[in-house]
C-alpha cells in the first residue's frame, strides 16, 4: 500500500472512528453509569465485531447485503429496533445503582452482533473494500489478503482508541452525575442520540 493510500485510509478511519455515533455513545453510558471496567468488555467488542464485518464484506458479503433489498432493509430494521430499545432502556436509569442492576446490560456479544446491525457500518467495510482491496477495475488487488489485514488492524486501533477515549470521558463525569438528577438527564440526552443515529439510518 503506497503512502498516499495509507494516509487517505487514517484519515477516512480517524473521522469516522472518532465521530459521535451508536457505539460511541454506549460506551460514554456504560462507563458512566457502570464504570469504566464494565465499559471495557463493549470497547473491545466493537472492534472484534468490526473486524468480523471487514472480513465479511472483503469476502462479498458486503456487496450482497447492498445489492438484495429485502436483506438491506432487514438490517436496517433489525439494527433500528435494536438502538430504539436501547434507548429506551437507557433513558429509564436514573440512578447508578439501578443501571446497574438491570437497565443497561449489554454485553459483550452485544456489542458485536451492533456492528452487524449498522448499515452505516456495512457501507463503511464497502467503502474500505472498494477503495483500498481493489483497483479501478473493480478487480482484486496484487495483494488482496494483505491489504485487507492492514485494514482490518487499523481498524481495530481506531475503534477501540475511539470509543475507550469516550468511555473514559463518561467515568470521569461519574461522580458528577451521581448528584442529583444529573444522571437521568445525561441518560436521556444520550439515548436521544441513539434515536437520532437510529432514524438516520433509515435514511441512507
Amino acid at each position: 500500500m503506497s503512502p498516499s493510500e495509507l494516509t487517505a485510509l487514517l484519515l477516512l478511519c480517524s473521522a469516522m472512528s472518532f465521530s459521535p455515533g451508536p457505539n460511541t455513545t454506549l460506551s460514554t453510558a456504560l462507563a458512566a453509569n457502570l464504570g469504566l471496567r464494565r465499559a471495557l468488555r463493549f470497547c473491545v467488542a466493537v472492534p472484534i465485531g468490526w473486524t468480523l464485518l471487514m472480513l465479511a464484506c472483503g469476502l462479498g458479503v458486503g456487496v450482497l447485503v447492498q445489492s438484495l433489498p429485502a436483506l438491506r432493509w432487514g438490517v436496517k430494521l433489525l439494527g433500528v429496533a435494536y438502538m430504539l430499545w436501547l434507548a429506551w432502556k437507557l433513558a429509564g436509569a436514573s440512578r447508578l445503582a439501578e443501571a446497574d442492576t438491570s437497565r443497561l446490560n449489554v454485553t459483550f456479544l452485544h456489542g458485536v452482533g451492533l456492528q452487524f446491525l449498522n448499515i452505516k457500518a456495512w457501507m463503511l467495510g464497502l467503502t474500505l473494500t472498494a477503495g483500498w482491496v481493489v483497483n479501478a477495475e473493480g478487480s482484486p488487488a496484487s495483494n488482496p489478503g494483505e491489504r485487507l489485514a492492514l485494514i482490518c488492524a487499523v481498524m481495530v486501533f481506531f475503534a477501540f482508541t475511539s470509543n475507550f477515549l469516550y468511555a473514559l470521558i463518561g467515568s470521569l463525569l461519574r461522580q458528577w452525575l451521581a448528584q442529583g438528577r444529573r444522571l437521568r438527564w445525561f441518560n436521556r440526552v444520550l439515548a436521544l442520540v441513539l434515536v437520532a443515529t437510529a432514524l438516520w439510518m433509515l435514511q441512507v
